[in-house]
C-alpha cells in the first residue's frame, strides 16, 4: 500500500547540544535516536522474549484476537460515534490515564500519562516548529480513556493493542496470529476470504479495523473538529495498525491525504 499525505515537510533538525549538558536531556543530532533496549533489556516489540511482561501481554492477544469480530466493531463505532457518554477536557481526560498500564505493550509498564507526555516532548525536541505534530503526540493514546467508568469501562482487549482489519482474512503478520483462529469470524466464509466484506481497492477508509483507542480517538476529533491536519488525523486512527501498514495492503493500494 502506498499512502501519500500531503504535508510540510517535517526535515531533520540539526539541533546541537552542548557537550557536559543535563544528561537527561533528549540529544538530538538530525532526528530522534531509538534506545537500543526496552525497559526490561530486550530488544523492542520482542513478544517471545522472556520478561516480566510476556504472559500478561500474550494472554491480553488471545483475548483480543478471539472477540474482535466484525460485528462487534459495528456495534463499539455505532455507540461510542453518538459522543453521548461524558464531556470533559483534554487535561481532565489525560489526568485519568494515570490510572491505567496497556496489558499489550511488551516494552514498558508504566501510566499512560507518562507515555503521552513523552511522546509529545520527543515529537516537540525533534520538530520544534510542528505544532500540530506535538499536539498529535499528546492525544495520539488519549482513547484509552474507554478503559475508565466514564468512559464505558472496556475490557483491555477492546481498548489497546496493535489494531487490523476486520470482516476479511486475518494476516499472518499480527502478533500471536494462532489465536485468531478461535474468532468466529475465521471459520465464517463470507468474513475469512482475502477481500472478505469489501471490495478490490476500496480504500482503508472504508475497511474496519479492530475497535480501540485509535478510532475512539479519531471519531472524537473528527466530530469536535480539531484543530489538526488530515495527517494528524490519519496518526491518531492508525498508530497501532503499523504491523499491516509494512506490507502491502491490496485493499487499499493508495490513500491519498489532503494537507
Amino acid at each position: 500500500m502506498t499512502i501519500t499525505i500531503e504535508q510540510p515537510h517535517l526535515g531533520a533538525v540539526a539541533e546541537k547540544k552542548v557537550a557536559g549538558g543535563d544528561p537527561a536531556e533528549l540529544v538530538l543530532d538530525g532526528g530522534f535516536v531509538v534506545p537500543d533496549s526496552n525497559a526490561f533489556g530486550d530488544t523492542f516489540r520482542n513478544y517471545d522474549a522472556e520478561s516480566e511482561r510476556k504472559k500478561t501481554v500474550e494472554e491480553f492477544y488471545r483475548t483480543n484476537h478471539i472477540n474482535q469480530t466484525y460485528d462487534f466493531v459495528r456495534r463499539m463505532r455505532e455507540e461510542y460515534g453518538r459522543l453521548e457518554k461524558t464531556e470533559m477536557g483534554v487535561w481532565e481526560c489525560i489526568e485519568l490515564l494515570n490510572e491505567f498500564i496497556d496489558d499489550s505493550d511488551p516494552d514498558l509498564e508504566m501510566p499512560q500519562i507518562e507515555h503521552l507526555l513523552q511522546t509529545a516532548e520527543a515529537i516537540r525536541k525533534d520538530y520544534p516548529d510542528q505544532d500540530w505534530l506535538h499536539l498529535t503526540g499528546l492525544i495520539h493514546d488519549l482513547g484509552k480513556v474507554l478503559l475508565h467508568p466514564s468512559f464505558g469501562q472496556l475490557p483491555q482487549w477492546a481498548v489497546v493493542g496493535d489494531t487490523f482489519p476486520v470482516g476479511c482474512a486475518f494476516d499472518e503478520c499480527n502478533v500471536h496470529f494462532k489465536y485468531f483462529k478461535e474468532n468466529p469470524d475465521y471459520r465464517n466464509p463470507k468474513l475469512s476470504t482475502k477481500f472478505g466484506a469489501y471490495s478490490e481497492g476500496c480504500g482503508l477508509d472504508n475497511v474496519l479495523m479492530s475497535w480501540g483507542h485509535d478510532d475512539y480517538m479519531y471519531l472524537v476529533a473528527k466530530e469536535n473538529k480539531i484543530a489538526l491536519p488530515s495527517a494528524g488525523l490519519f496518526i491518531i486512527r492508525y498508530h497501532s495498525f503499523y504491523r499491516t501498514l509494512k506490507r502491502r495492503f491490496s485493499l487499499a493500494p493508495s490513500v491519498k491525504l489532503e494537507g
